[in-house]
């Protein structure tokens, strides 16, 4: 497997990328694989190591940076843009299509946590996409509605939505863009704000489990209003008659998301359960993201197979 830096552009922005080519005597075109990374992640997080496990399956893949995010551009940093993300992973397609090793007629698309939820409204439009895996997939929108758990107090989002409001104002008058931490500084604080799910959030990306110097360690408050409004789960009827895998722990305090997504959506449609696994524990254990990988290339296989 080698993997190469590229860049593609975004509706105007252009998107940093790695592209992981599996070992081929280049006689025949592969299929391929887009892979999203979770809401404050980057492509060398649990999107890369995703991309690269299925390159060694035979699939080339690729996995990037968000607009406003990581290595691709945008202003302001930490930008948090619903409709922006769907259409980078419509681009990072697009961008697929043109290499000589894929067969375009063979491209699907693996949204992880937030591009779960991305993934779906981007395949439900884009008929290029000929079959969809979401891992821990979350639909941002509800999550920022409801709370990762749907037992959040309606007030939440109100008062973020009101300090949303505040720094649109404050920067409309010069003052700057207004930004929010993402993560608590210490693990008892994220504990205390977010119970276990809080709490495997920031270790994974706040300590030396999983930090990246270029994840996204704040979001800017003109994402929540964008976020709130959003539905990244309602179109998820139009993706059939092309299938739908949805991948989830047994423990993650946000499979009810998942249950709803796989409920609203047409045949053909799986559930997979990784038993004992939370929600990112799917990023990078080895002994959950193993049978995932498993079931992702059954999965991509059969449903990329050559016509």
């Amino acid at each position: 497997m080698n993997r190469t830096d590229v860049t593609f552009d975004s509706a105007g922005l252009s998107l940093a990328g790695h592209l992981y080519l599996p070992e081929s005597d280049g006689a025949a075109q592969l299929p391929a694989v887009v892979v999203g990374h979770p809401g404050t992640g980057v492509k060398e997080q649990a999107a890369g190591t995703y991309a690269a496990r299925l390159a060694d399956q035979g699939f080339v893949t690729l996995a990037f940076d968000a607009a406003y995010q990581g290595e691709s551009a945008g202003e302001p940093r930490g930008l948090e843009d619903p409709a922006h993300r769907i259409e980078d992973l419509k681009a990072a397609v697009s961008y697929l299509t043109t290499r000589d090793e894929v067969d375009e007629a063979r491209i699907g698309m693996l949204g992880i946590c937030a591009s779960g939820g991305y993934g779906i409204a981007a395949t439900a439009g884009d008929h290029r996409v000929r079959a969809l895996a979401t891992l821990s997939g979350v639909d941002v929108g509800r999550q920022f509605r409801d709370g990762a758990d749907g037992l959040q107090d309606p007030a939440v989002i109100q008062a973020m939505l009101d300090a949303a409001a505040a720094a649109r104002t404050a920067e409309a008058r010069g003052e700057g863009t207004g930004t929010f931490p993402v993560f608590t500084d210490t693990a008892e604080e994220a504990r205390a704000a977010g119970g276990q799910h809080g709490y495997e959030g920031f270790e994974y990306y706040r300590t030396e489990r999983g930090q990246h110097s270029r994840s996204a360690k704040e979001f800017t408050w003109s994402s929540v209003d964008r976020i709130a409004t959003s539905d990244q789960f309602r179109f998820v009827g139009l993706i059939a008659p092309r299938p739908l895998l949805i991948i989830q722990g047994t423990e993650a305090v946000t499979k009810g998301m998942g249950l709803a997504a796989f409920a609203d959506a047409r045949e053909p449609k799986e559930l997979r359960w990784i038993e004992g696994a939370s929600h990112v524990d799917l990023y990078d254990k080895p002994e959950f993201v193993d049978p995932a990988v498993a079931d992702l290339t059954e999965f991509f296989t059969r449903e990329l197979a050559a016509e």
